[in-house]
């Protein structure tokens, strides 16, 4: 980063409730899925769904889910998202670096006017999705933009759209594949991306593209382990991206892949998705089907190794 003038950097997650109370959990709900960009069906259609079914059902279902991840500290995506500040910081002691949500606090226009008011002039946005989709990345451009949209004060702005090719991202995630591969004598690896509607990438979002290429970029530097790619988290009625994660862990230990590590380089810090969904529910789905041994290999959480690749992506 260049001296001269007062740099920033804005690190972006997608939020969590805060507390695992109905309430809360309600409360973060309400904000996520009333983005025009994550459900984008017309308010006349899902406007009664969410208030009258979404928001009166979903919160209890999940809540006990919430409480059994959370750590001493707070919720697991607010401490890693924290953990991976400091040691940004770290790595760039003159310059402005802070974390905001797109859906809890801290709340990126109050984080962006704090660190104005802490004299930046020049900023860089990092989204902490490393593939691009319009319904993450894209949400977190809409609300910076937003932002500025009318105002006083205009700055250089930058803005980092993904970074899941990044070459020490790809051995971050190779190296750690291949050593655990052979260590527990597993059959395989099962890479788990978040879900989107089909209808998104349809309309032109080239995420699940940017997921293969991630996929086949680790493979490559990983070695010759038979490998296999799905998507998570479906929510409500619709047509999404296939296969979906709980489909292979249903089906994998018929085809004779029986000892199974899941891996989620979609994610930089653990959290319901992957704590919860992959870590308990998709180990039970797994061994109730016939799978023999299953693990789930932890993304970045607080390992500095994610510092030192967002401090090249600024350089």
């Amino acid at each position: 980063m260049t001296s001269g003038v007062k740099e920033g950097v804005l690190l972006v997650n997608l939020g969590t409730p805060d507390s695992p109370s109905p309430a809360d959990i309600r409360q973060f709900l309400r904000r996520f899925l009333s983005d025009k960009r994550v459900i984008k069906r017309p308010d006349i259609l899902w406007l009664p769904v969410l208030h009258g079914i979404v928001l009166r059902t979903r919160p209890h279902k999940v809540a006990k889910h919430y409480a059994q991840i959370r750590m001493d500290e707070g919720s697991p995506l607010t401490v890693y998202t924290t953990a991976q500040r400091d040691n940004l910081r770290r790595q760039l002691p003159h310059a402005v670096v802070e974390t905001a949500m797109s859906y809890s606090k801290p709340y990126i226009p109050d984080v962006l006017e704090t660190m104005l008011d802490a004299g930046v002039r020049k900023l860089t946005v990092i989204p902490l999705y490393p593939q691009y989709s319009s319904s993450t990345t894209g949400s977190v451009f809409d609300a910076v933009a937003k932002h500025f949209t009318g105002s006083e004060r205009i700055i250089d702005l930058r803005f980092v759209a993904s970074f899941g090719e990044h070459p020490a991202y790809i051995t971050y995630f190779a190296d750690r594949i291949r050593q655990t591969v052979r260590e527990l004598g597993l059959d395989g690896v099962l890479f788990s991306y978040h879900n989107i509607p089909q209808s998104y990438v349809t309309d032109g979002d080239r995420y699940p593209f940017e997921c293969e290429r991630t996929t086949g970029l680790i493979m490559q530097q990983a070695g010759d382990i038979p490998h296999f790619m799905a998507y998570q988290s479906v929510f409500g009625r619709g047509l999404w991206m296939l296969p979906t994660t709980d489909h292979l862990l249903r089906t994998l230990p018929q085809k004779g892949v029986k000892r199974l590590l899941v891996a989620a380089p979609g994610f930089v810090a653990d959290n319901i998705e992957t704590i919860w969904e992959l870590g308990a529910e998709g180990r039970e789905t797994f061994l109730r089907h016939g799978g023999e041994k299953y693990a789930y290999l932890p993304t970045f959480n607080k390992d500095s190794e994610l510092a030192v690749i967002l401090k090249d992506l600024l350089q």
